[in-house]
């Protein structure tokens, strides 16, 4: 994109914002992993990663580390379409699975950046980190992985739009296109 697309605006509201507010009504105050002197600014908690350059796994690793709650909703600021109701449903699973994380699945395979991890991944992560890993369901490999299929997070998204995520400008100007009616209905 050129540029920070966290900083992008839709309704006059940054991605970011936009995403740590959705956050904040599911699981209360977000941590964002990437410069706290951006974040800060905007009011947003937030921490350095402690692997950069190692993509989203990387981000991953750091918001294990950081907290201390058992489940972690880690979410990409770049998912425009986001519901309150399906991260609520996401969660809800995700505390009655057995496994290690829950990956939502859609056309293009698995959605790491939508997803649940246990603490139980921090050391699993870390040590493929180490190893030179960097793809995240590479980074799974040795975990118990729940995978939701289609046809159990449709019903939040009829329109296959929930994991499309804004990596162009056409994607940018998509997303203000699609989510006007939404967020001109918010301010009413």
């Amino acid at each position: 994109m050129g540029r920070d697309k966290a900083l992008l605006e839709l309704a006059g509201e940054s991605m970011i914002v936009r995403t740590a507010r959705l956050l904040r009504s599911v699981t209360g105050l977000p941590t964002i992993i990437g410069s706290p002197e951006t974040y800060q600014r905007l009011g947003l908690r937030a921490i350095r990663d402690d692997w950069p350059g190692a993509g989203p796994l990387g981000g991953i690793a750091t918001a294990l580390r950081a907290s201390e709650a058992a489940w972690n909703l880690i979410v990409a600021c770049d998912l425009p379409y986001l519901t309150k109701e399906w991260l609520a449903f996401l969660i809800d699973r995700a505390q009655r699975s057995k496994a290690d994380a829950v990956l939502p699945m859609s056309a293009g395979g698995a959605e790491p950046l939508c997803a649940m991890y246990n603490k139980t991944c921090e050391a699993p992560v870390w040590l493929a980190l180490d190893r030179g890993v960097r793809k995240v369901t590479d980074g799974l490999a040795h975990l118990q992985v729940e995978y939701l299929e289609p046809s159990e997070w449709k019903v939040f998204d009829s329109d296959g739009l929930l994991f499309k995520n804004m990596n162009s400008a056409r994607d940018y100007e998509e997303a203000k296109r699609l989510l006007k009616p939404q967020m001109n209905a918010d301010k009413h």
